[in-house]
């Protein structure tokens, strides 16, 4: 086997590696489906849009805080009030809402996430 063969080959595996470990790590979130997300707002919890500014300003959940994912770390204080509540994290198809949900999880947070992302909301039934 060659060297390009032998770096392929555990580029390949790294990318197995991180593949398997965030699905088993969004396996210890609550996903939530629209509906469901709904249901534990009632209950108390709150959503989180991760998304950019420009994303948000097409569209986004009413009542919902907004803090984009490359700024969770940097903002965490802001969320300090809600410690005590689920924070459902949401995007525009369900992937950067996991990063900040497991980001929140390590720092101590209840967390889910709305599986789909914000397309999965129906905006007729709030």
């Amino acid at each position: 086997m060659t060297s390009e063969q032998i770096f392929f080959y555990v580029m390949i595996g790294v990318v197995l590696i991180i593949y398997v470990r965030k699905q088993l790590l969004t396996r210890s979130l609550n996903n939530y489906s629209g509906a469901e997300a709904k249901q534990q707002m009632k209950s108390g919890s709150i959503l989180l849009d991760v998304r950019t500014a420009g994303e948000r300003k097409s569209s986004s959940i009413p009542t919902s805080i907004h803090i984009p994912v490359h700024e969770i770390s940097s903002r965490l204080k802001e969320l300090e009030k809600h410690r005590n509540k689920e924070i459902i994290c949401y995007c525009a198809s369900g992937s950067r809402s996991v990063s900040a949900a497991l980001k929140l999880k390590k720092a101590g947070f209840t967390v889910g996430n709305l599986k789909g992302g914000i397309g999965t909301w129906n905006f007729s039934s709030l």
